[in-house]
């Protein structure tokens, strides 16, 4: 059985509608990707096997999905830190940023020693908006956290694996060999999806498209279970 793949430029157009004439504001759609992601999260690696979560945010949305997720880890019963090397001033990022605070969640500076630390890394540094090439300082900062892979660890990716073409996949030659662990889709897999390993867990994330909306779009809506934000595919990519 095949799933449909959303191509980066009609993902913009999807996101557009939905704040427009579906009447999401960006900061809903972040709250509810974010917590999408922490419920994947704790399906494939609960608290009792990977406490200590570092995530990684990136300057734009998908690393806004990352803050979401952080707070809500921490509900969870994990004890998450953030990477945020170019946070924004942005109202909508500044009030994510306080929220952590007011849970105590840490913000860190040094990143090789968290890597070293952690149990488990979420990549929320680029979405599907990213194009190549990786600029500084992510460069360095994909660059360590695969080195952290290759020691062990592992990596939940938010909506595309950080450095992928969107549609191409790992085109980069810095990033040719990444393969997240887990990659969380948020809305619908994107093409790149279609080189995702066979050994890498796939979710899609995003509990809020209607069915007439899904048609519309020629999207598919995976089966949600309960009061799951979340959904594990077991299909081919189409």
């Amino acid at each position: 059985m095949s799933f449909r793949t959303i191509e980066a430029a009609k993902a913009a157009l999807l996101d557009k509608e939905l704040m427009s004439s579906m009447g999401f504001s960006i900061d809903q759609l972040m709250e509810l990707a974010g917590l999408a992601v922490a419920q994947a999260v704790f399906k494939e690696y609960p608290p009792s096997s990977a406490k200590n979560c570092l995530i990684l945010c990136g300057p734009g949305n998908n690393g806004g999905d990352g803050l979401v997720a952080a707070r809500h880890l921490k509900l969870f019963g994990y004890t998450p830190k953030v990477y945020y090397p170019k946070p924004t001033n942005r109202p909508i990022f500044q009030g994510l940023t306080t929220q952590l605070e007011n849970f105590n969640i840490a913000f860190v500076s040094d990143l090789p020693p968290e890597l070293k630390s952690c149990d488990l890394i979420i990549d929320s540094l680029f979405g599907f908006s990213f194009k190549p090439p990786i600029r500084s300082p992510f460069d360095s900062v994909i660059a360590q956290m695969l080195d952290a892979q290759n020691n062990g660890k592992h990596i939940v990716a938010v909506d595309i694996p950080s450095g992928w073409d969107v549609d191409a996949g790992p085109v980069s030659p810095e990033i040719k060999n990444y393969q997240p662990d887990l990659l969380v889709s948020l809305t619908a897999p994107k093409p790149c999806t279609k080189l995702l390993s066979p050994h890498s867990s796939h979710y899609v994330g995003g509990r809020f498209i209607p069915q007439e909306f899904a048609q519309k779009w020629n999207i598919d809506l995976p089966p949600f279970h309960g009061v799951d934000q979340c959904s594990k595919l077991n299909y081919h990519m189409d």
